[in-house]
């Protein structure tokens, strides 16, 4: 695949990058060696390979939810707060 210079100052205007003259040829055989690398995996035969989604053998792990019974009121745990106004803890304000 050949890259054009376009393409090049496309992809640095995206990245949010300023690239000086002399940097965009060399940049650009780069790209192309990388594409080209990459590209070989379209040789490989994968047809009677199973497609991968997940390397690890990983799985969600998932536990019931259940609310627990507390032994402390609304009234004791208020009290443990620097400033509580209307039944609720007061907070500074956060902007």
């Amino acid at each position: 695949m050949e890259i054009k210079r376009e393409d090049i100052l496309h992809l640095a205007a995206l990245s949010n990058l300023s690239l000086k003259e002399e940097e965009i040829e060399p940049l650009k055989k780069d790209l192309e060696g990388i594409i080209g690398y990459i590209s070989q995996l379209d040789e490989l035969d994968t047809e009677n390979v199973e497609p991968t989604y997940q390397v690890f053998e990983m799985e969600n792990v998932w536990r019931s939810d259940e609310v627990l019974a507390q032994d402390a009121t609304r009234e004791q745990l208020l009290a443990l707060t620097k400033e509580e106004k209307d039944n609720q803890v007061k907070v500074p304000k956060v902007l």
